[in-house]
């Protein structure tokens, strides 16, 4: 039996479904990188990558040598093609306008180059997530300059987005808004192979995760609904739950998607400002996306994640994303 690729794939896509041309071609690029990344993580030590590079991001945090090669990596792949109006990573400060000796596309990149990062040193696994959104026409022209105004988008905008995880296989988990996909790496293909079918969150679990050494800097409906799920089968769930939290966003929503769950990165009292940790732009609203296409769902609490207008590239929100049962319970109690 012939292996569909990812190429193939998506040229079924652009025949059946009217996924335009362009956009397939600016999905074999990043799959392309994302191959190009995960060489570069698996090599370790081996290539002189592990570490800190002794700066830090726009987040304030301390970037890793694999950050800095991984967002190389996708600017280099993905600046000349056509496909882009421009860019923006978690990594830079600012848009990134594609350079004006290339041609300029429809489209716009938002990418985490290498989710997880603080996890490289000890090898679990780490990845790469993308959102691709159409470019507002006023920024078309090739004499445009590009701001940040044009990723403003809600989610709901996204016209693909999907996530590469670096584990004991590489995979890419890819939504064109009909459905999940994944895709594993054939190394000695040098092809991304669809292996998954149909990726489906089941509405209901018996696993959550979430960092409970925060437990006390939670608001008070988290804490109910993580008291209810530690109660277990004598509470008022009536049934026992497991925790799983690797810190790795990639990889804890990827065993959702694999298994069911629940992802929980609440807001908390140490930073009253900040309604949340994750960036909307970089890793809530992808995420979101390809789990409600799995059928899950996806809050910050009190309002659909895909539902919030960003308000800036780097903005941050609180998520609580996977299977719809769940998901549902816990905005209630943040609504009540």
């Amino acid at each position: 039996m012939s292996r569909v690729t990812l190429s193939r794939y998506l040229i079924e896509q652009t025949r059946s479904n009217n996924t335009p041309a362009d956009l397939r071609f600016l999905i074999e690029v990043v799959a392309r990188a994302c191959k190009e990344i995960s060489h570069h993580v698996s090599k370790g030590a081996l290539g002189g990558v592990l570490g800190s590079m002794g700066t830090e991001n726009v987040q304030g945090e301390v970037q890793k040598k694999l950050d800095v090669i991984s967002n190389d990596i996708l600017l280099e792949a993905n600046e000349w093609g056509g496909h882009l109006a421009g860019m923006a990573s978690e990594e830079m400060d600012n848009a990134y306008q594609i350079p004006g000796r290339y041609p300029k596309g429809a489209y716009l990149l938002v990418f985490d180059p290498l989710d997880g990062s603080s996890n490289i040193d000890v090898n679990v696994s780490v990845g790469t997530i993308f959102s691709v959104l159409r470019c507002p026409n006023e920024y078309l022209s090739q004499n445009e300059t590009l701001n940040e105004n044009a990723f403003l988008q809600p989610g709901t905008e996204q016209v693909a987005a999907g996530y590469a995880i670096y584990g004991p296989q590489t995979m890419l988990i890819l939504t064109l808004g009909n459905g999940v996909k994944g895709f594993t790496l054939d190394r000695e293909l040098g092809s991304f192979v669809l292996t998954h079918e149909n990726i489906c969150v089941p509405e209901t679990t018996a696993e959550f995760a979430i960092n409970m050494s925060n437990q006390r800097h939670w608001e008070a409906p988290v804490k109910r609904y993580v008291d209810e799920l530690l109660a277990g089968e004598t509470g008022p769930l009536q049934k026992n739950y497991n925790m799983r939290w690797i810190a790795s966003m990639v990889a804890d929503v990827h065993r959702i998607l694999t298994r069911g769950g629940l992802f929980m990165y609440p807001r908390d009292a140490r930073e009253p400002s900040k309604p949340g940790k994750l960036r909307l732009m970089y890793e809530a609203n992808p995420m979101s996306f390809i789990i409600e296409q799995a059928g899950g769902a996806s809050t910050n609490g009190y309002e659909r994640i895909l539902d919030i207008k960003p308000e800036s590239l780097h903005q941050r929100v609180s998520v609580i994303l996977g299977s719809k049962q769940e998901v549902e319970r816990v905005t209630a109690y943040h609504k009540e």
